[in-house]
């Protein structure tokens, strides 16, 4: 089974993440340059008890598509290299693919996306 994993990570972690995904066989990716926040509003932390209005901050969004056992080991390579340790670092989300198609060879599922 196939699997989407789209993460939203900041901008100057991309090509630390990109690199450690060359390494562990991941190809291909789709980047989009995006903005946006989380809870804090976009916010540094020690602002988040203020109401202000809020603040979309540049992100990047990488979207993979890959097989469902190597997910996990995709997981813990972006948290690892994507990480700072603060807010704002992003986030992961991980959702079915009900299937694939290379539009050049018409191949499908699996075999699409390598």
């Amino acid at each position: 089974m196939l699997k989407k994993v789209e993460c939203i990570i900041q901008p100057f972690k991309l090509e630390d993440v990109k690199e450690a995904l060359k390494k562990i066989a991941v190809d291909g990716m789709t980047v989009s340059e995006v903005k946006g926040c989380g809870k804090q509003r976009g916010y540094n932390e020690e602002k988040i008890e203020n109401i202000r209005p809020i603040i979309l901050n540049p992100k990047v969004k990488l979207e993979i598509i890959i097989d469902e056992e190597k997910v996990e080991e995709l997981i813990r390579t972006i948290q690892e290299f994507a990480s700072t340790g603060h807010i704002g670092d992003g986030k992961i989300f991980v959702y079915p693919v009900e299937d694939a198609l290379r539009i050049r060879t018409k191949e499908r599922g699996g075999r699409a996306i390598k």
